[in-house]
């Protein structure tokens, strides 16, 4: 159900520009611990838009967790806490490397819920990136915003990831791949460094790893298996992974479809997605 206090906020827009500088990409390399070899003229690995069309807030527009605050483009939602839901993605044409691009935002939906968790309000922002005039990426990017937790609140219930698959990757956070894909992605969200706020305020078992990071790690593990680049993609974020743990990216394959999770050390669910080819 929309908030009659947010309907004048469903349908608004803005747009961007932005040049698709090698570098950015190269860094990008550098903080997966690949070779750095991105040139002009090379496609754009899949999800990496969001190192580009980035804003830059004055610090004294930031709201406690470092992010913007709200009521710009954005809904003024008045609950605290903000999170990556999920997302989808349809992937026309690839975006190179060294050109312009546009991204235009429209705001699709906004709707408020009660969970076990309390008061939520999820915002639904479709992206259209053009290159030379031609759509080539089109997104759906679910924003969740959450009450604080109470003091002394039990954690929730976790759901298990899939006992079987048939491809996986184990991989081992640092704080200085947080850090750098946070600087990457000029992200200022305190929970991905400052592991007091994380653990005080929001209520986490430590840092937490980007759900953005993960849902990137995903399509490339889907690539990599399947050889080419998927038509489509979409992303649902479980639960944090928090605390620095290695954790595990993992899939199965059905005809043209990977379904694919993310898997904490402790064997829950952490993210799914699912690649269409």
């Amino acid at each position: 159900m929309t908030d009659k206090r947010y309907e004048n906020w469903i349908g608004a827009q803005q747009s961007s520009r932005d040049w698709l500088a090698p570098q950015p990409a190269r860094f990008m390399q550098a903080t997966l611990d690949r070779d750095q070899d991105l040139r002009d003229g090379d496609h754009l690995p899949l999800l990496w838009h969001w190192l580009y069309f980035l804003e830059a807030k004055p610090a004294s527009e930031l709201g406690r967790d470092a992010h913007p605050r709200k009521g710009g483009f954005l809904p003024p939602v008045d609950l605290p806490r903000r999170m990556w839901a999920g997302g989808r993605f349809e992937f026309n044409a690839p975006l190179r490397l060294g050109d312009w691009a546009e991204k235009r935002s429209t705001i699709l939906n906004v709707s408020e819920k009660s969970g076990r968790s309390g008061a939520l309000c999820f915002v639904t922002v479709q992206h259209e990136i053009f290159q030379q005039d031609r759509l080539c990426l089109i997104e759906e990017h679910d924003i969740v915003y959450r009450e604080d937790p109470a003091p002394g609140s039990p954690k929730p219930a976790q759901q298990k990831a899939p006992e079987s698959h048939e491809f996986s990757r184990s991989v081992t956070p640092t704080a200085v791949m947080l850090f750098r894909y946070s600087a990457l992605t000029f992200n200022g969200h305190r929970i991905h460094y400052d592991v007091d706020y994380a653990r005080d305020v929001e209520g986490y078992d430590g840092l937490v790893f980007h759900g953005p990071l993960t849902a990137t790690l995903l399509v490339d593990l889907a690539c990599a298996e399947a050889g080419r680049h998927p038509k489509s993609f979409s992303f649902r974020g479980v639960s944090p992974l928090a605390g620095m743990q290695p954790f595990d990216i993992q899939g199965t394959k059905s005809g043209s479809t990977l379904d694919l999770w993310a898997k904490t050390a402790g064997g829950d669910l952490a993210m799914s997605a699912q690649a269409v080819f």
